[in-house]
């Protein structure tokens, strides 16, 4: 049997409240929607693509979470969090010496494919797809599941280059 995943990407994002308090890029997890994520969050929950959805899983990152928590009030489907649905790591040491964007972007300049001699220490794709199919089995004997993360990680199931907007939706079957 095959389980119909269906991705969320959170809502739009703000680090204002973060970024002064932290200085690793580590805060970036704790930011919560901005009034229009908040919206856009109000708005895809009333879709009908999560009509027959059995359960919502989410990334513990804020964002993700509260995206996650606005689509299950609204659609009284019960949420739990996966763990390893978080965003990708810019540093899979979690030493974070360095700026994470200049992470981010060695790892769009390599498509993903990290090679031994990267200045950065981040995840490839093939690991972020690995860790994130590895989540989803867990939910294999569900029929439609409602998976709420970040752009980068729907995108190691769907493509590399897939650009997902905030609140946009993809749907995979696996």
């Amino acid at each position: 049997m095959k389980t119909h995943f269906i991705f969320v990407r959170h809502g739009e994002p703000r680090y204002d409240e973060v970024h002064h308090q932290w200085k690793q890029s580590v805060g970036r997890n704790f930011g919560r929607l901005s009034e229009n994520g908040e919206s856009q969050a109000e708005e895809v929950a009333k879709n009908s693509v999560f009509k027959d959805a059995e359960l919502i899983i989410s990334s513990p990152y804020t964002r993700a979470l509260q995206t996650a928590a606005t689509i299950s009030r609204v659609t009284g489907i019960k949420l739990t969090v996966e763990n390893d649905l978080h965003e990708w790591d810019p540093d899979v040491n979690q030493i974070f010496d360095y700026d994470g964007n200049l992470a981010f972007e060695e790892y769009l300049k390599n498509k993903g494919v990290h090679h031994v001699m990267d200045q950065y220490r981040w995840e490839s794709y093939e690991d972020l797809k690995k860790r994130v199919e590895l989540a989803l089995l867990k939910y294999k004997d569900y029929k439609n599941v409602i998976v709420v993360c970040h752009g980068i990680v729907i995108s190691a199931i769907t493509r590399f280059d897939d650009v997902i907007e905030h609140c946009g939706i993809r749907e995979v079957d696996m």
